[in-house]
């Protein structure tokens, strides 16, 4: 972690805009407030009553006096005990409340942040701020809430008490009631310093176990032997935390070493001065016990009001850091003005105007303190992606892109959803410039499948419900029996509410990616993008599948990247890209007879493919008739996951 991350001060401004937050609970504030003076009156009265029990009861042998004293005292504790149960369910609420809103609207702007922001974030630093950190907050608001007023009133009528009974022994003890400040103030800043330092390690322990717990860091662990030095890697990691948080407690106890003493050395020279007085007659023994009395009350608030200091320097360091995400203006916004793309076109084309794109540099979607690693220049945001790229994807017509990796393929097929703007040049869908319209109809219009799959640990029909969440079964089971994975589906224990696992891993790759396939049915989207959505099945599995599809697509906008050559051919224009710019385009037949970089590309990976695919044809040719069966790709398919039910094993397909 840059040192510059865990040294920054909180910036300015932090307390005045948490007040905004508690301000939504108005009455409850109101009704504490009454709580708290309530029991703070009750606390500064008690010693005066018991002066009396003294001075005008038990002395002078007054029976009656000390009954009816003593009673009040008891009714006066049970009204004490009512409003400091109010303040802690006042506090609570507020607090949650306090909690419930910074995190909903943390969750909120974190989802509209660009793709570039989660490329670079680390996902344990995000939950940090989420959890750990608005946690802090609340931790530290429901304290504060709880303590502060009844605090205060508590120390103002106990001073006032005290000034009333004897002004020469409360000028005394106030003495050295400043001397309790002091030490509080400089141990804060430490303390606030080392609170950042503690919450940015648990942010990286968080990472690095999020990270290694996920079925793709166990393997890689597992399958390369480095159980130990992972282990040895989360023990250093977990030594720094823990060297930290002793720290933090070290200096947070010696505060309260300093403030017992100063509380004994204040006792010390009350009882001396006030014993002195008590023996020369200048006031009552009954008033000396009530000044013990209160003097070893206003212990309790002077050292609430130091620790409250300590805790509010702590606490903000979790405020500016929730703050400091709600900061990060998303690069991708809806104009004012933008409206939604019309529903009504079927299949609206695509256009790219002359589209040159760089990705942002870092300062502009991230945070150092979200990175693994801060850095002040990035040449990633300096290198030329895209380079005046023009072309069109004819309404309900497919385009396939083609070329070598990192030409720049699948940031093409990024720009169209928005997940990135252009950084010149325009970029159209039903003739409209995509930063025109608004978001989520965007995202409605256009369907994504990717080559790496992504599926939530939740069901199948959950992860299928996700595309259209109002989609009937009988909707999921056809889709499903497009995609050719029904086969698969209904031969699991639990079918549709099978458990797919972290990251859909108890599924093979052909499985998740013929899901996700599905998913994209269910959506039923005019605009498709497919960024080599089928790259995990075989050549008979593909085929089937664009069977399936040909007709699903037929009026649909497409445009797919592919490595497939019978993608390829069905494709009614072909870009060749390389080094980000379109070098060749055109039918696979015109670009074959141009012999040029296709041609080359042809030779050296698709004859390969059409051997392959011909030999698995039967004699004719292909049928568009023929069923095409559900495992085709081998161990992805049903009959294997079949064999693993009826074996009592988890289907994974492997």
């Amino acid at each position: 972690m840059d040192k510059r991350v865990t040294t920054q001060r909180v910036r300015p401004g932090t307390l005045r805009r948490i007040l905004p937050y508690a301000g939504n609970c108005r009455w409850a504030l109101v009704t504490l407030v009454i709580a708290a003076v309530t029991d703070a009156v009750i606390t500064a009265g008690s010693p005066l009553i018991l002066k009396a029990v003294i001075d005008e009861g038990i002395l002078p042998g007054k029976l009656r006096v000390v009954a009816l004293l003593a009673a009040g005292v008891a009714v006066l504790a049970l009204v004490s005990a009512v409003a400091v149960y109010v303040q802690t369910w006042l506090s609570a609420r507020i607090s949650e409340g306090l909690i419930y809103d910074l995190r909903t609207e943390v969750f909120d702007h974190v989802q509209r942040q660009p793709l570039a922001f989660f490329s670079r974030a680390q996902t344990g630093s995000l939950v940090s701020r989420l959890n750990s950190d608005v946690i802090g907050t609340q931790q530290a608001v429901g304290s504060l809430l709880s303590q502060t007023v009844s605090t205060v009133l508590s120390l103002v009528l106990i001073t006032a008490t005290m000034f009333y009974l004897s002004w020469q022994i409360t000028l005394v003890a106030m003495v050295l009631i400043p001397l309790f400040f002091l030490p509080a103030k400089a141990i804060g800043r430490r303390l606030q310093r080392l609170a950042r330092h503690g919450m940015e390690l648990d942010a990286e322990i968080g990472s690095l176990m999020n990270e290694r717990f996920n079925v793709g860091g166990a393997m890689l662990a597992k399958l390369y032997g480095r159980r130990q030095d992972e282990s040895a890697l989360f023990a250093r990691e977990a030594g720094r935390v823990r060297d930290v948080n002793i720290t933090q407690l070290t200096i947070s106890r010696l505060f309260f070493v300093i403030a017992t003493l100063l509380a004994s050395l204040m006792t010390a020279m009350v009882y001396g001065f006030g014993g002195a007085l008590a023996i020369d007659g200048s006031f009552e023994i009954g008033t000396l016990v009530a000044m013990a009395t209160l003097l070893a009350r206003v212990y309790q608030p002077i050292n609430q009001i130091s620790s409250m200091q300590i805790t509010v320097m702590t606490a903000l360091v979790s405020f500016d850091r929730v703050f400091e995400v709600l900061d990060l203006k998303p690069l991708i916004t809806d104009k004012p003005d933008a409206r939604p793309l019309d529903a009504a076109a079927k299949s609206p084309d695509v256009v790219f105007e002359d589209v040159s794109f760089r990705y942002p540099a870092a300062e502009e979607v991230s945070l150092a303190s979200l990175e693994a690693a801060a850095s002040t220049a990035e040449s990633e945001s300096e290198a030329w992606v895209l380079r005046g790229m023009s072309f069109t994807v004819e309404s309900g017509r497919m385009t396939a892109l083609v070329g070598p990796s990192g030409a720049g393929k699948s940031t093409i097929t990024q720009l169209v959803p928005r997940l990135y703007d252009a950084t010149e040049g325009t970029v159209r869908v039903g003739g409209t410039d995509v930063r025109d319209l608004v978001q989520d109809s965007l995202g409605a219009a256009i369907g994504v499948v990717s080559q790496e799959t992504y599926l939530f640990h939740d069901t199948i029909r959950a992860n299928l419900a996700y595309a259209r969440p109002e989609a009937t079964e009988e909707e999921l089971v056809e889709a499903c029996r497009t995609a050719r994975i029904w086969e698969t589906v209904a031969a699991l224990p639990d079918g549709l509410d099978t458990v797919v696992g972290d990251h859909g891993h108890r599924l093979s790759g052909g499985q998740k990616q013929r899901l996700a396939l599905a998913r994209l049915l269910v959506k039923n989207p005019p605009v498709v993008v497919l960024d080599e959505a089928t790259a995990h099945l075989d050549s008979e599995s593909e085929a089937a599948i664009q069977r399936a599809l040909k007709a699903t697509l037929a009026d649909r906008t497409s445009l797919v990247i592919a490595h497939r050559l019978s993608t390829i051919r069905e494709a009614d224009q072909i870009l060749f890209v390389e080094a980000g710019e379109i070098r060749e385009r055109g039918t696979h037949e015109e670009l074959l007879e141009a012999d040029g970089r296709y041609a080359q590309l042809y030779r050296a990976q698709f004859i390969r493919q059409a051997e392959a695919e011909a030999a698995t044809l039967p004699a004719g040719g292909p049928r568009e008739d023929a069923p095409a069966e559900d495992g085709a790709d081998g161990a992805d398919g049903a009959d294997g996951d079949r064999n693993a039910v009826t074996a009592g094993r988890e289907p994974t397909g492997r």
